[in-house]
């Protein structure tokens, strides 16, 4: 398979999922499917997940996640500074999946598949052609 047909599944796999778990954080997936359904669950597994945390300071961890989420997915998808994106969403997934196993197990982080999708970011974050990427306009244009 040609590198560049994927560099462009990775792009829009990671970006896709981060947007997806955004979605259900504000009860966009139906419940048979959604993992929170809503900010209010999802806050209580930031919670779980983060238990040295000050519960005071669990909706901002919430936020900024969340607003890491939509900013990392949105780049990925149209290919705005991928390299960088793709590195710090690695990063993202990494503490994530930290969390999850220090405070739950090891057997969520691969079910689902937390650390492939963090090694999967990092592969994505050394690929520098570009293809159907904004960034290879913007640079075009200097």
């Amino acid at each position: 398979m040609n590198n560049k047909i994927i560099k462009l599944f990775l792009r829009l796999a990671i970006g896709f999922g981060f947007l997806s778990a955004v979605a259900d954080r504000f009860g966009l997936w139906p419940a048979e499917v959604s993992a929170w359904g809503n900010w209010e669950r999802f806050l209580e597994y930031t919670k779980l997940i983060n238990p040295i945390v000050p519960e005071s300071l669990i909706p901002v961890f919430g936020t900024i996640a969340t607003a890491a989420e939509i900013l990392f997915g949105l780049s990925l998808i149209i290919g705005f500074k991928t390299e960088l994106v793709a590195k710090l969403s690695g990063f993202l997934m990494l503490i994530f999946a930290l969390a999850i196993t220090s405070s739950t197990g090891i057997k969520g982080v691969f079910d689902y598949s937390v650390f492939a999708a963090s090694a999967a970011a990092f592969g994505l974050s050394i690929m520098n052609e570009k293809y159907l990427e904004l960034d290879s306009l913007l640079s075009k244009k200097n």
